[in-house]
């Protein structure tokens, strides 16, 4: 009479969800797995390998090590996301950043460092710079012939 789902995933492939909701104070260090919504405040830090979702009331002080950030909030920390980072109106983000992929909307602010990874240059193929002329050198040799005997 009654079927059972098929499609339903068993309880440990199921996405954690966690939420602070709107007049929660939290200080400390926070370690979570899966996505999580803040619309309270925290001061300290916060880990997460998921997706953080900062509320448009939310208040964040302190360390955010994300997967990905997506701020509608406050934020004055020092953020490291492994996927991107995205700052939509109103949200304020002051503080260094560290992310591959950075989006801003357009009524968003933000102030501080944003480190994209130019680290990732280091694994192309370096030049050969020995082959390249010294321009300066070059342009000093010009300058000597333009000049009258």
């Amino acid at each position: 009479m009654w079927e059972k789902s098929k499609n339903k995933r068993p309880k440990d492939e199921e996405e954690n969800f966690t939420f602070l909701g709107r007049g929660v104070d939290f200080k400390g260090i926070v370690n979570l797995e899966g996505t999580v919504r803040i619309d309270g405040r925290l001061d300290g830090e916060i880990y997460t390998k998921g997706t953080l979702i900062v509320g448009e009331h939310a208040v964040i002080k302190g360390v955010v090590i994300t997967g990905t950030l997506i701020s509608h909030g406050k934020i004055r920390a020092t953020v490291t996301a492994s996927e991107k980072i995205q700052v939509l109106k109103p949200g304020i983000l002051i503080g260094d950043i560290r992310t591959p992929s950075f989006m801003m909307e357009e009524g968003a602010h933000f102030h501080g460092l944003c480190d994209m990874g130019p680290a990732a240059w280091d694994a192309e193929e370096r030049q050969d710079f020995e082959k390249v002329d010294d321009l300066a050198a070059h342009r000093g040799k010009v300058r000597l012939q333009d000049l009258p005997s």
